[in-house]
């Protein structure tokens, strides 16, 4: 059962680079429930997305899977004939949190989670849907691209890639605004002031945001032929885009 977040609740004498550590993994579903506003939502259809585009006897992968909430939601989803979902994280612990989770859940699709490096893995070529849910953003801008393209090449013809993504807003005092909305979200929330600094403080040098624009130019650049943005609050947002 998912532990309250209060890793961030006491002042620290020094704040170390957020990671996906052990205690990251036991308080995650309630982290990012209280930190992205409309969550459950995403999920939600992230499941219904991936059943309008997965196809007979093909791959879905979940990259990045956390704790496989978006796993969950797309095996609870796809009843496609012959199709297999791979979840892949490169922290063991959120790994082990991830099949325990999955172990109390019915669902139709089978499912596969692996402990691997998404950079470095190689994706099979019968793949239809390929979600990256808040994970592009801890991958180093300068492999951003290419790690887009190695899964744009991984997908048949019609596949889509779901990415949701923080972003950064074009201009500065747009940006101030939607980071004010946010930090009220988590106030809300039952964030303390000194947890949301503390937070963001250690998220500062490992979770580096883009525009949108940047993201849209990217993935046509990669070759995407449509690009659909169906979830926006705040800073955060989600697309599908369409081979």
């Amino acid at each position: 059962m998912s532990k309250i977040d209060n890793l961030f609740s006491t002042q620290l004498n020094k704040i170390a680079d957020f990671s996906f550590d052990e205690n990251v993994a036991s308080v995650f579903p309630d982290m990012i429930s209280r930190s992205i506003p409309g969550y459950p939502l995403m999920i939600e259809n992230i499941g219904r997305i991936s059943q309008r585009y997965a196809l007979p006897n093909s791959v879905i992968y979940d990259l990045g899977c956390a704790t496989g909430t978006g796993t969950l939601s797309m095996a609870k989803h796809v009843d496609q004939s012959g199709c297999h979902i791979v979840g892949i994280d490169n922290s063991s612990a959120m790994v082990q949190q991830c099949q325990q989770f999955l172990t109390q859940y019915h669902h139709q699709c089978p499912v596969t989670i692996e402990c691997d490096d998404i950079m470095q893995y190689a994706y099979q070529s019968n793949t239809s849907v390929i979600l990256m849910n808040f994970t592009l953003q801890f991958i180093a801008p300068e492999h951003r691209q290419a790690m887009l393209q190695s899964l744009y090449n991984a997908l048949l013809p019609g596949g889509v890639l779901i990415l949701s993504e923080k972003i950064t807003h074009d201009s500065a005092l747009g940006d101030e605004l939607l980071i004010n909305l946010h930090h009220q979200f988590k106030s809300d929330n039952g964030y303390s002031d000194l947890e949301i600094s503390q937070k963001r403080t250690a998220l500062e040098k490992v979770m580096l945001t883009d525009t949108y624009a940047t993201h849209e130019c990217r993935l046509r650049d990669i070759g995407f032929t449509d690009i659909i943005k169906w979830f926006s609050c705040f800073n955060f947002m989600s697309l599908v885009a369409i081979k």
